[in-house]
This record gives structure tokens, C-alpha cells and sequence, in this order.
């Protein structure tokens, strides 16, 4: 059976995580603060904090940014829950809007119609790796329309002046605009590390800060590494120093940190990651090739003339199909020994947001990318040979059913 995204562990990992092992400092350390580091270094941006999940790192994210019941969030219809979630945890109202035609990403056009006097935050969900429109975003959060509309509910609200751009990035690690890397696009960006992504820590994620010039780089860093150990002002590598067991409890905070054996791994991933980049790029290429001359293939955009995917997701749509068509193209490709995958089931459909009053026949576009898409494998030691029986079995399915 080929599988969906398996991670890539091999005898650099497994020697690094036995190294962290062996060091007796499993739990928050110095493989994590150099981590972090890297991070830094990498995306281009101003500080990183590594946490034990995207989720986790947005939850403290929103609180601290004072976003709660009254407020607004606004985020594409088309994402996975978690960044839905999150904003139902905060106590604010997530604000759901279309995506665009000619790629999976939020609506510029739908996110000006969005905005209102409680709109605190926009979340732009970089899904499968290729890049929102950040520079347009902007531009709709400081258009003297928005501005007019802004009301913040805090000091660091006020600061920004306007509503924080947030990337949901969980995708898009290494994926850049304009040779700006992901990470340093938005105000705020998120990160994944979970197992299926191109960079893994098994579990974990990271916050990266961007904020204007006005905001304290330092000390927002001080403060993050602060909220995500309880509150605690020391963390356990700070109390081991002789007569330095004293701490307080500032406020209550959440419990997130990464640990060392998790930015063992990353470690180990983030500095091989370029050649990750060029062999999922390499398959990409591959399925374009492919199926660009099948007449039922729509092929999904990852490369612009200023815009790079991470090369995560291989969104393939199937044309004129039902949805029940395309989850038995689905079964026939599973059915040849190749596992794929759907990103995602739009929020509408679940149940946890039904509920709420999401409708989905609100989001037509959503609709229209998610009904007819089959995500390929693409992982590091897919070698050719598994990316033409990749092809094939879809092929072959696609015939099987529409035939």
C-alpha cells in the first residue's frame, strides 16, 4: 500500500532524538530555544516561540490579543476545524467567508464584505502550502474604511490600530512571496509540525512574530514563553540554576511548550528541509505532467509568477463530477493499493457548525473546490517509480467511474 504522508524518519532522526535522550533534558531546553532560533532564522521574521501544537499556540494567540465573546474573527469556509475552533474557544464569533476561484485561499473581495465594527482579527488559512494574497489583505485592513470601522478593546489593539493579520500556516512552511518566506508575511503566523506535515516534530507547532516596529519583540517573546508554562516566569532549564528554584505564577496561563525530544526531530528536518522542498516539488511536477493533457483534470495553481507553495497538498480536481462520483474514483484508487485523501470536508458541512447556522449553500465556491478534490501522496521518499503507480491508479480510477 502506498501511504498518504508518511513522516520521514531515519537514522538521522532517530540518532538525534537518542542524543536528546541520552542529555537527560527531554522537556523544554536548549534543543527547543535553538529551535526556535532556526525558525527565526529560516522565515525571516522577528522572534518564534515553539509550542506543543498549532492549536495550542493559536488558543494563547487569541487570548492574548484579548479576543473574546463580542468580537470577530473572520477565516475562510474552506479549512480544517482547528482554525475554526480555536475562535469558538476564545468566545468570539468566527465570521466564515468564500474562497477564490482560481486558487483554494480566502476571498480578498469577501473579507472587505466581512468587516465590521467587532471584526478583532482575520485568520488567512495558506491552505495546501500555496500562499494567501497577504499583500491585498493588508491593504483592506488599513483602507480608511476598515480603519473607520476599527474599535479595539485593549491597549495592544490599540497599538496595532488596526485588525492583527493572522496566517494560518500550518501548511505552508518554506513557501514564499516574493522571496518573503512564509512566517514573515503576516503580523502573526502559525505553524504546524504535526506527522503529515512537510516539517514534523511528531506533535508541535510554532508562533511567529512580525508585528510592527512599535511592538516589543523581546518582550512579546518573554511573555509567550511565560503564558504557555501555566504562567510560570521560569521554565524548568531556568530553575536549574544553583539557588534558582523560586518562581511565581504571573497569571493563569495554558500549558503548551515543545519539548526537546520534539525539536530534536524538527531540528533534524529544518536543517535538511531544502532538499524536502525540491523532492515534493519534483513529485508536484510530475502529476502536472501527468494529467495536464487529460480533459477531466484540473490541476491545482502552486506556482506564480511572485508566489512559491510549500508543495504540501496536491489538490487534484476531477471536472464534472458529483460528489459521489469522486469519493468512488476514491475507492477505485484505494482499491489498487494507494491511499488519498480530501482537504478538507468545508466547515459548513460538520455538524459542530450546522448547528451554529452555517450554511453551506453560502459558500458556493467552498462548494465548487471541495466536492470534485482528491489530495496525491506527496512525501519525501516517494521515489518515481510510486509516483507513476500514483498516476496510474488514478487514471484508471477516473475511467473506471466516469466511463
Amino acid at each position: 500500500m502506498i501511504p498518504f504522508s508518511p513522516p520521514r524518519i531515519d537514522d538521522a532522526v532517530i540518532n538525534e532524538v537518542n542524543a536528546a535522550l541520552r542529555s537527560g533534558w527531554i522537556t523544554t531546553g536548549p534543543r527547543t530555544k535553538t529551535f526556535e532560533k532556526e525558525i527565526t532564522e529560516y522565515c525571516g521574521c522577528k522572534t518564534t516561540v515553539a509550542v506543543n501544537s498549532w492549536t495550542m499556540g493559536m488558543q494563547v494567540l487569541l487570548h492574548w490579543w484579548g479576543i473574546g465573546p463580542g468580537d470577530e474573527v473572520i477565516l475562510p469556509a474552506y479549512t480544517y476545524c482547528a482554525s475554526a475552533n480555536v475562535i469558538v474557544h476564545s468566545g468570539a464569533t468566527p465570521v466564515m467567508v468564500d474562497v477564490n476561484q482560481e486558487d483554494f485561499n480566502i476571498s480578498v473581495d469577501a473579507i472587505k464584505k466581512a468587516i465590521t465594527p467587532k471584526t478583532k482579527a482575520i485568520i488567512a488559512v495558506d491552505l495546501a502550502g500555496f500562499p494567501c494574497d497577504y499583500q491585498q489583505i493588508f491593504d483592506v485592513v488599513k483602507s480608511q474604511e476598515a480603519l473607520r470601522q476599527f474599535s479595539p478593546n485593549n491597549d495592544l489593539q490599540q497599538k496595532l490600530g488596526r485588525i492583527l493579520l493572522i496566517s494560518d500556516a500550518a501548511h505552508s512552511f518554506g513557501a514564499s512571496i516574493s522571496g518573503v518566506r512564509s512566517g514573515a508575511l503576516a503580523d502573526i503566523s502559525t505553524f504546524s509540525f504535526h506527522a503529515v506535515k512537510n516539517l514534523t516534530t511528531a506533535e508541535g507547532g510554532a508562533i511567529c512574530f512580525n508585528l510592527p516596529a512599535v511592538f516589543d519583540t523581546d518582550e512579546i517573546y518573554k511573555e509567550f514563553c511565560t503564558k504557555i508554562l501555566h504562567g510560570q516566569n521560569k521554565d524548568a532549564l531556568a530553575k536549574t540554576q544553583k539557588g534558582n528554584w523560586r518562581y511565581d505564577v504571573e497569571e493563569p496561563g495554558f500549558k503548551c511548550n515543545m519539548t526537546d525530544i520534539q525539536a530534536a526531530i524538527g531540528l533534524i528536518e529544518l536543517r535538511r528541509y531544502q532538499e524536502n522542498l525540491d523532492r515534493r516539488k519534483a513529485i508536484f511536477e510530475a502529476y502536472d505532467q501527468a494529467f495536464s493533457s487529460e480533459d477531466w483534470a484540473i490541476i491545482p495553481l502552486h506556482t506564480t509568477e511572485n508566489k512559491i507553495s510549500s508543495y504540501h497538498l496536491y489538490q487534484l480536481r476531477i471536472a464534472n463530477v458529483t460528489e459521489q462520483q469522486r469519493d468512488a474514483i476514491m475507492q477505485a484508487i484505494f482499491d489498487q493499493d494507494v491511499s488519498v485523501n480530501v482537504h478538507f470536508l468545508p466547515l459548513p458541512t460538520l455538524t459542530a457548525y450546522k448547528k451554529r447556522g452555517y450554511k453551506m449553500e453560502d459558500y458556493p465556491e467552498t462548494w465548487n473546490k471541495y466536492h470534485n478534490e482528491i489530495s496525491l501522496p506527496v512525501y519525501y521518499d516517494l521515489n518515481d517509480k510510486l509516483v507513476l503507480r500514483v498516476i496510474e491508479a488514478v487514471k484508471i480510477a477516473v475511467k473506471q467511474v466516469l466511463s
